[in-house]
């Protein structure tokens, strides 16, 4: 059977901590170790052909996390948006399009100047779209496109009657991007943490015990052999 690539896939880097706990280590050091994985399974990405990958880096919910763990994440975004930005040349040869999907309003400043020189820098860019989901949710991104939508009935742009799926699809964050058709979660935990709720109608998962900064290139590679011995109907026979 011939090897049929996912066009897009979403990863819950999920682990961090964990992988730190066990080896003694601060939680600073999980989350610093899962940015190389995290690099390196974007490259691995782009250099096999997939159109699209999202990766869930943090969540509307992991504010709730301790002040110091916070900052410390925020801290590994600055890093690696100043790395992108010094790297510009070479992501654009790789054709790398980056987003930044989720709500800034609670971001710092200079985190969201960062995010946008990154969108700005790469736009041109046609060969792999990549999704770094930061202050996300799914919830919230329905709720957002609702709100959209909402808008463009008040303002007599369409009617209530006339809106379908498509049109809720053209307003999240992912717009004009296809559905994952794999979406993978490590760490052992078997649930979506409200991560691409709409998008994941029709997906496949893949679970792994593999703690994050485990994950290798090897490991993107069975889930996508297994993704490819699953049977997709879509509600068919």
């Amino acid at each position: 059977m011939e090897r049929k690539l996912p066009k897009h896939i979403g990863i819950i880097m999920d682990g961090n901590g964990r992988w730190a706990k066990q080896r003694g280590l601060n939680r600073w050091d999980g989350h610093k170790e899962g940015a190389n994985v995290f690099r390196k399974i974007c490259d691995y990405a782009c250099e096999i052909g997939i159109e699209s990958i999202t990766f869930y880096a943090f969540s509307t919910e992991n504010w709730r996390r301790p002040p110091e763990e916070v900052a410390a994440i925020m801290e590994l975004f600055r890093e690696y948006l100043g790395e992108a930005e010094d790297r510009e040349n070479e992501n654009i040869q790789k054709g790398m399009c980056m987003h930044f999907i989720g709500r800034r309003d609670d971001m710092p400043d200079d985190i969201v100047s960062l995010m946008e020189t990154a969108e700005e820098n790469s736009k041109d860019a046609t060969k792999i779209d990549v999704n770094i989901a930061i202050n996300y949710g799914g919830r919230l991104e329905i709720v957002d496109a609702v709100k959209k939508l909402a808008q463009k009935v008040k303002n007599g742009e369409i009617n209530p009657e006339d809106i379908t799926e498509d049109d809720i699809s053209d307003n999240i964050y992912t717009a004009g991007q296809p559905d994952p058709d794999l979406i993978i979660r490590p760490s052992g935990e078997y649930r979506l943490s409200n991560f691409l709720l709409w998008q994941s109608a029709y997906s496949e998962f893949w679970f792994s015990d593999i703690l994050w900064p485990d994950f290798t290139s090897d490991d993107l590679e069975k889930a996508i052999d297994d993704y490819n011995n699953r049977n997709r109907r879509f509600g068919g026979v």
